[in-house]
């Protein structure tokens, strides 16, 4: 299935991070909703406006943000551009 966003909306591949501290590692059930994502699809935009970011961005955006949907076995989020908060170089 592919997902192709409608509207203003944007489909993101949240970028996770292992983390670890001292010798041990934090799960990701006990981490914080990662923020920082990169930019799969894009929706055509809303009337005359396109969306400003583009395939390829990384992002950052608000922690409660979008809707969670898996594909294949990977998950995103789809979110509203007014919620991407950054572009990232």
């Amino acid at each position: 299935m592919a997902i192709k966003p409608l509207g203003d909306r944007v489909l993101v591949m949240p970028q996770s991070e292992e983390e670890k501290v001292g010798s041990f590692y934090i799960p990701d059930t006990a981490k914080e909703k990662p923020s920082l994502g990169v930019v799969v699809e894009v929706g055509p935009g809303e009337g005359d406006k396109p969306v400003a970011v583009k395939k390829g961005s990384k992002v950052l955006y608000g922690k409660y943000s979008g809707t969670e949907v898996k594909d294949q076995g990977k998950e995103y989020l789809i979110i509203r551009e007014s919620d991407i908060l950054a572009i990232v170089d």
